[in-house]
């Protein structure tokens, strides 16, 4: 009996079989792109076809970065670089492509690494050339087709983001044996009208779509342009010179506008965020004056001389009180005294004694009599009573004999 082999053995024999083959295993194959799918991994998915038959081919997302310098569409002629190896699991064959160009590329891609190697060489790449984009454009040319995607998108952001701009369009041919002179022409016309920047660019295609952008002197005339220019050719995976001359590239028409034209809402926000900054700012700073003012005024009232003078008079007034209350006091004590003296003066005084039936009698020298020996006989003397005065005269003398 014959020994049967498994689907998978049959499958792996078949898939070492075309790993050990040279030519399919580094093969080139030219063919019409066809029922083309840009996976959500990053994989795309074909089938490369002629008149006569199809094949089955992925570019991993790996080798996309790389191996594809375009966006590729169906019916597109393309030359395709890669493997030609057996999936297991299917039973069937595929072409692994590495790189991926369009059929007629390799020429132009000659010529394009020609002329970016002697620009890149005289210096026209160099960063100190390139001139800075302002944020805040009133004034934006536009180089390109009249009509498409490209110019649609930028006018569309460019409402959406500042309806303020002004917009200036040169309808210039992008593809074409007139298409390099008709853009060189529409740098030069917008670049004598002042603007603040200058975007030149168009939709996506071939690298014979875009080649016009490839051209030397489009390049030289947006190197010789006074104006900041931005290039925006194709897709994001698309580079032409004028992407490497231009002061800024953008990677699609879209992006070119949001680079050009400020986003006037965002601006808004953003002032409005300044206002309420700075009015809390001020608010704060007028509190911390208020609050200083206060503490000064209360320091100042303490320190003022007003305040010293107030503190001096409460301090005279004060004294003055006790000034007054002593002095009462020494009042009253004196008039205790004054009251008690008087009346011990009172005690003594002759006029009490007279009140009482006494007399007092003075001679003629007025002189109290208080001796026999004070007056003579025939003298003349005055005697005091409580009522008046008493002249006499002594007619006699007589001693009085005590004890």
């Amino acid at each position: 009996m014959e020994k049967a082999f498994s689907v998978t053995q049959i499958n792996n024999y078949i898939k070492n079989m075309f790993e050990q083959d040279f030519v399919l295993a580094n093969v080139t194959v030219k063919g019409e792109v066809s029922n083309l799918k840009y996976h959500t991994s990053g994989h795309i998915y074909f089938t490369l076809k002629d008149e006569n038959g199809t094949i089955s081919a992925v570019m991993f997302k790996g080798n996309t970065f790389n191996g594809l310098k375009f966006r590729m569409a169906d019916g597109n002629q393309v030359v395709v670089k890669g493997s030609i190896k057996v999936y297991e699991r299917d039973g069937k064959y595929e072409l692994f492509a590495r790189s991926i160009t369009l059929s007629g590329e390799g020429d132009l891609f000659k010529q394009y690494q020609k002329l970016k190697d002697e620009l890149e060489e005289m210096g026209m790449f160099a960063p100190e050339y390139k001139k800075p984009i302002k944020t805040f454009n009133r004034r934006v040319g536009i180089v390109t087709a009249k009509t498409g995607a490209a110019v649609q998108d930028i006018i569309n952001i460019s409402k959406r983001r500042n309806p303020y701009v002004e917009l200036i369009l040169y309808p210039a041919y992008v593809q074409g044996e007139e298409a390099k002179y008709s853009i060189v022409k529409g740098i030069n016309t917008l670049d004598n009208m002042g603007l603040d920047v200058i975007i030149v660019g168009r939709g996506g295609g071939s690298i014979e779509d875009l080649w016009a952008f490839n051209e030397e002197m489009v390049a030289r005339a947006i190197f010789q342009c006074n104006t900041p220019v931005i290039s925006a050719v194709g897709h994001e995976t698309d580079y032409t010179i004028a992407d490497f001359v231009a002061d800024l590239r953008a990677p699609t028409p879209s992006a070119a506008a949001e680079l050009a034209v400020c986003d006037i809402a965002a601006i808004s926000e953003r002032l409005s965020q300044y206002e309420n900054s700075l009015k809390k700012l001020l608010l704060d700073n007028i509190a911390e004056k208020r609050n200083r003012i206060v503490t000064d005024n209360l320091k100042l009232s303490h320190l003022s001389p007003v305040s010293v003078l107030e503190e001096k008079r409460i301090f005279v007034d004060g004294m003055a009180d006790r000034l007054n209350a002593l002095i009462a006091d020494i009042m009253k004590d004196r008039r205790m005294s004054l009251a008690v003296m008087a009346e011990k003066l009172n005690g003594m005084s002759p006029l009490l004694k007279l009140s009482q039936g006494y007399s007092i009698a003075v001679n003629e020298n007025g002189d109290a009599v208080t001796s026999i020996f004070d007056v003579s006989k025939g003298s003349n003397i005055s005697v005091n009573v409580a009522d008046g005065i008493i002249d006499a005269q002594v007619r006699d003398i007589r001693k009085m004999e005590i004890g």
